[in-house]
């Protein structure tokens, strides 16, 4: 753990596993109340100099950290694929596409703008001046996952640093090692005593989110836990980037060998455990069966294997309880009356791809999120009742539609209600500077450098009579 400057040992550890060879590759710690509380009590104290950092100084510092992360990313990396069974290839580029974001976040740092009020509009304001400034909230809690253990902590960590915050980061217990070394390589770059603080560990979460002290909290995972959350943070702000169901359209009019590709591929990689993940792949009648032809051919060319070999393609779940969860709703959608296109067999924490069809909106693997290597076909004739219904359930993260008809894209902007509509593209495509983020129970707020800087800064208006 990380508190207060210094590094210190924890009374409790746990096993870290290689999900793939089942092997104990690492003891994590497991902080106490009391490492919580001495967090939380730095992370205070540190406020105060983190706000008095210019904003060239705070870029600067974030340069400098992304360039030390930039020079370790072979290294994060590696350990990213032992701890999580991801695809060494994949936590290579998570890790080079973090160190790109806390450049990105460094870059925000100085732009981070108010707004002039005129003041005119108004005879009671009339000969006054009004401006609207931007200040840090104080300190941020961040939480993030196993699935984009790096990624998702340098979308909390730089936006807090960046605007001027103190930090309390507790990664998720299943992938502690790659944050512990990301953190490590930050720190290098000088940031003041107290700025970053780590805690690891079920026991101080509920402390960490619902303590006074505790301005901002940024939480990805899911659904169940971010409601806990947001019910106990009171009247603090809050992110919450939390699940969804992964719908992608394809029309008549697509390219449906891109299309095909690109969903076969992005509803297996990273195992499929990504809230964007492509689960839902509704497919005009029209060309249903030269694009379900086109997937099966695809999934059959993706290699599964060992993380740690470069060749692999998609790697394992994050454990074999994971990987046993896919396979049971699989399996209960197949009793209900589904047909397995593609259906690989598991061994311990691997599991292949599952293609899907014939499939109903009752099925948990339609309504529910599957977080694995399975997503489904359905065909369509009438796509707007699909619009309507995606607006109507309860997820509202991505979707993507495959179409040239430019008409067709913007009524699926302008009609379905979610966090972001990426024509021509999967559910699953995000570049990291973008706004990011759901409505519903997909989430409140927004992540990219620029938004998440807007929601951890609060805004302040001076008026000069």
């Amino acid at each position: 753990m990380h508190i207060d400057g210094q590094w210190r040992e924890a009374e409790q550890t746990h096993d870290v596993r290689d999900p793939y060879r089942g092997d104990v590759i690492a003891l994590a710690p497991i902080s106490s109340l009391q490492d919580g509380e001495d967090a939380l009590e730095s992370a205070r104290r540190a406020k105060t100099a983190m706000a008095a950092l210019p904003g060239h100084e705070r870029a600067r510092l974030l340069h400098r950290a992304a360039d030390l992360v930039a020079a370790r990313t072979e290294q994060i990396g590696r350990t990213m694929a032992r701890e999580t069974g991801k695809a060494l290839r994949d936590s290579i580029v998570e890790t080079q596409r973090a160190a790109e974001l806390i450049h990105l976040c460094a870059e925000e740092a100085v732009r981070i703008q108010g707004e002039h009020i005129p003041m005119d509009a108004s005879t009671i304001g009339a000969g006054k001046i009004a401006m609207l400034m931007r200040y840090p909230v104080g300190v941020v809690t961040a939480i993030t996952p196993f699935n984009g253990p790096i990624s998702l902590s340098a979308h909390k960590l730089g936006p807090a640093l960046a605007a001027g915050n103190a930090l309390v980061l507790k990664p998720s217990p299943k992938a502690p090692l790659c944050v512990h070394q990301l953190v490590e390589t930050v720190l290098e770059a000088g940031f003041p005593a107290g700025a970053i603080n780590t805690v690891y560990g079920d026991i101080v979460g509920p402390r960490i989110v619902s303590d006074p002290r505790v301005d901002f909290v940024s939480f990805t995972g899911s659904i169940r836990v971010g409601k806990l959350i947001r019910d106990a943070v009171g009247m603090k702000r809050v992110a919450l980037e939390l699940g969804g169901v992964g719908p992608t359209f394809v029309h008549h009019d697509a390219d449906i060998a891109a299309a095909a590709k690109a969903c076969a591929r992005n509803g297996v990689a990273l195992a499929g455990q990504s809230c964007v993940s492509v689960q839902n792949v509704y497919v005009h009648k029209r060309m249903h069966d030269r694009f379900v032809d086109a997937v099966l051919q695809e999934v059959d060319a993706i290699r599964f294997g060992d993380p740690l070999d470069m060749a692999t393609e998609v790697g394992t779940l994050i454990d074999e309880e994971a990987a046993i969860r896919v396979e049971g709703m699989v399996a209960e959608a197949v009793e209900a009356g589904a047909c397995a296109l593609r259906a690989a067999k598991r061994r311990g924490a691997q599991l292949g791809a599952t293609v899907l069809s014939q499939v109903n909106p009752n099925m948990r693997v339609v309504s529910d999120e599957i977080f694995g290597p399975a997503f489904s076909i359905q065909p369509y004739e009438d796509i707007a009742p699909l619009f309507a219904a995606i607006s109507e359930s309860a997820y509202g993260l991505q979707c993507g539609i495959y179409t040239n008809s430019l008409d067709l894209a913007l009524s699926a902007i302008r009609t379905i209600r979610t966090g972001g509509v990426i024509v021509n593209g999967t559910s699953r495509w995000r570049s990291d500077q973008m706004p990011y983020g759901g409505v519903k129970d997909s989430g409140i707020g927004r992540e990219g450098p620029k938004f998440s800087i807007r929601d951890m800064t609060e805004e302040r208006l001076f008026v000069l009579n």
